[in-house]
This record gives C-alpha cells, sequence and structure tokens, in this order.
C-alpha cells in the first residue's frame, strides 16, 4: 500500500515543454521518437504537456511520438488547460480541455491540471468555474486524477488547498537553487502542500537549465564529491529524494539529454548524507550570486507590444552576471535583439510581469539590461 499518492510512479516523468527543434522552429518529430522509446524502453512511463506549450505543437507531437505508437494503458499522459493564457471567456476556456483530447488522441488524461495558478490570474479558475468542470470530466471518466501548478507564495497555495481540498495533487517549482529564494518560496509551497497531505509533481528541477550548467564555485563543490556525475543529476536527484514526490519533470531537448537522466534515475537512488551536504555547500553559493532567475518559459514575451525577447536578453545579462562573461554577454544581446526590440524599448506596460511565473521584476531588469548594453 503507497504510503502517498504516486509514491510508486518512478521518480522521473518526462516534460514535453522543451522538445528538440528543427528547421524554422518545429519539433523534431523523429529525434522525439528516439527520446520516447529511449524513455519507455527504461520502464519510465509519465509524459507531462500543456495545451499552450509551443502553440499545440507539444500535444500534436504527444500524438506522433507517442499516443499513436504505443498502446495506451503503457504510458501516463499530464496536460494542462490555461484560464488566463489562449482564454478569452468560460466557453474558450473549458474548449481547451476538447482541443487537448483532439490534439492527443489520448482518449483520456491520467493527470490534469489547472495550469500555472499565480496571485494575479487564479481566481480566474473560479471565474470561469474549471473546478467544477474538472471534476465533472473525472466523473465520465475523461480524466482520472487532477490537480493545479502553481507559481505564487505559499499564503495564496494554503487558500487554494483550503478552498479545494479535493485537489489530488499540486505541481511545484522546486530546485536546490530556489529553496530558499524569496521571490519562488519552493521550501515554504513544498511544507504547505505537504501540511495538506498532497502529494507532489515537481517542474523545473534544473531551473530551465541552468542548473545543468551552474556557475563554477558549485561545478567544483560536485566536481569534488562526485567527479563523473552530471550536474544536471545534482539537481534531479535532490528533488526527487524529497517526501511525497509523484514524479519530476525533465524538460530533455535532445537525445543526450534523455541518455544522461535515464542513467541516474532509471534505477534511482536519493541522494546520501554527504551528497546532501554538497547541494548545501552549493546553496551557499548560489544563495551570494544576483542572477536574473529566468527559466525561459516565454510566457512574457506572447503579448509583449514590442517584441522583446526578454528570455534570450536575460540569458545574455546572466552571461556577465554568473560567468563574468562580459564580451560573450554583449554578442548574446545583439543576437537576442536582432530579429526583436531591444531592452531599452520597453514601455512598462506590465503585461510580462503578471505572466511570470518566476515573478520577476521584469520592467526593472530591462531596465539594467538597458544600461548594461547601452541599449
Amino acid at each position: 500500500m503507497e504510503k502517498y499518492f504516486g509514491e510508486s510512479t518512478p521518480k522521473l516523468g518526462f516534460g514535453l515543454m522543451r522538445l528538440p527543434k528543427e528547421g524554422m522552429g518545429k519539433i523534431d518529430i523523429e529525434q522525439t521518437k528516439k527520446m520516447v522509446d529511449l524513455f519507455m524502453e527504461a520502464g519510465l512511463n509519465y509524459f507531462d504537456t500543456a495545451y499552450v506549450y509551443d502553440n499545440g505543437d507539444s500535444e500534436r507531437a504527444a500524438k506522433a511520438a507517442l499516443v499513436d505508437r504505443y498502446p495506451r494503458e503503457s504510458f501516463t499522459l499530464a496536460t494542462k488547460l490555461c484560464a488566463w493564457m489562449g482564454a478569452h471567456n468560460e466557453k474558450t476556456a473549458k474548449q481547451q480541455f476538447y482541443t487537448s483530447l483532439e490534439r492527443t488522441g489520448a482518449g483520456y488524461f491520467d493527470y490534469y491540471l489547472l495550469h500555472a495558478l499565480q496571485a494575479g490570474n487564479y481566481k480566474k479558475y473560479d471565474e470561469y468555474h474549471i473546478w467544477d468542470f474538472v471534476k465533472e470530466q473525472k466523473e465520465k471518466g475523461l480524466i482520472k486524477h487532477w490537480g493545479f501548478s502553481f507559481h505564487a507564495g505559499p499564503d495564496i497555495l494554503d487558500e487554494i488547498l483550503t478552498k479545494h481540498p479535493d485537489a489530488e495533487f499540486v505541481q511545484l517549482q522546486l530546485n536546490y537553487a530556489d529553496w530558499e529564494n524569496p521571490d519562488v518560496t519552493a521550501r515554504a509551497n513544498y511544507e504547505v502542500a505537504r501540511k495538506h497531505g498532497k502529494s507532489i509533481i515537481v517542474m523545473e528541477p534544473v531551473k530551465g537549465g541552468a542548473l545543468a550548467n551552474p556557475p563554477k564555485a558549485v561545478q567544483d563543490i560536485f566536481r569534488k564529491a562526485s567527479p563523473n556525475a552530471s550536474f544536471a543529476s545534482w539537481a534531479i536527484r535532490y528533488v526527487a529524494s524529497l517526501e511525497g514526490i509523484i514524479t519530476v519533470l525533465s524538460g530533455m531537448s535532445n537525445v543526450a539529454q534523455m541518455e544522461d537522466n535515464l542513467s541516474y534515475m532509471k534505477q534511482f537512488r536519493p541522494l546520501d548524507i554527504e551528497e546532501q551536504t554538497a547541494i548545501r555547500e552549493a546553496q551557499e553559493v548560489i544563495n551570494g550570486i544576483k542572477s536574473i532567475p529566468c527559466t525561459g518559459c516565454h510566457y512574457c514575451t506572447a503579448g509583449c507590444p514590442k517584441q522583446i525577447p526578454i528570455p534570450e536578453i536575460f540569458e545574455a545579462r546572466n552571461k556577465q552576471l554568473v560567468w563574468g562573461r562580459l564580451e560573450e554577454g554583449k554578442a548574446g544581446y545583439a543576437d537576442a535583439i536582432a530579429c526583436g526590440g531591444a531592452a531599452s524599448d520597453c514601455i512598462a506596460c506590465g503585461q510580462c510581469e503578471k505572466a511570470c511565473p518566476q515573478q520577476i521584476s521584469v520592467i526593472d531588469r530591462l531596465k539594467d539590461c538597458a544600461m548594461a548594453f547601452g541599449k
């Protein structure tokens, strides 16, 4: 008997948000198929997508690479409904569910989530009666389990779970870099979820890929502790070792990343005491670095009136802040704005800050980037 909901689920899930791309930015279906095959052959079977990922192409890729090629009972598929992006009213919000069924061809969803609840949007899900809607779909057998993904603070999480105690699980951003980050409140959110008895699906364990290539001081700590372990392995195993975790979603973008993740998660081993000590040392280092905590989700760019490539600009600035690579940062900035607006073009409309799951003060950060890069 399981101690908590989802305890027996394999601890690595395949996040389909950052799939490999080919020409014109289209998802590379053939490489995705290879990744799916490797994942399934390893005995893993949890796949996560969303209505809004890649303008729906992520769900279509799930159909082509997974649903059309494997028996339905052999895998677990999760997707999400976003009441604040791609929806204009209750009807269009609910239509996302039916569109997702059509795109994936899955017949039903094993896990269904209300997507990216945060301070500025979570009441939309009440306004549009989405909580009752997903429960109705579960009664019809079209959803097996339902919950929500969350990007705000512990007070709001406590409010939501108190109001909706029948939510079966919560999806949270947890990683060792954000554990005590006051903007993400990872530890506090984890504790609130567990206080309510909720199991957790982990998103952004590698912080948008940043922890696969952490600052040099962190790399030195991990190399000393385990010379042959990949940096990503530390991040994923850290959160997979927490109590109450259903699975940890890794947004793998190529076969090499898949092979690395499988090398240590096919037979998952929790961190031991010495490894936990190395993690704490890494956390102390990261807490002293004032980087921009962007994960590159691009939610901020969808409605930018100046078409500013905000994640790419922040990535360029982080090359300077984290690594001290001033010229490389300048070159990255030039590439970022070649086909979009500059940081100085920001008109402070604020739509980006409302959409940002990381609660970044985007406007102020863009001002800093404009000063650092000269435009």
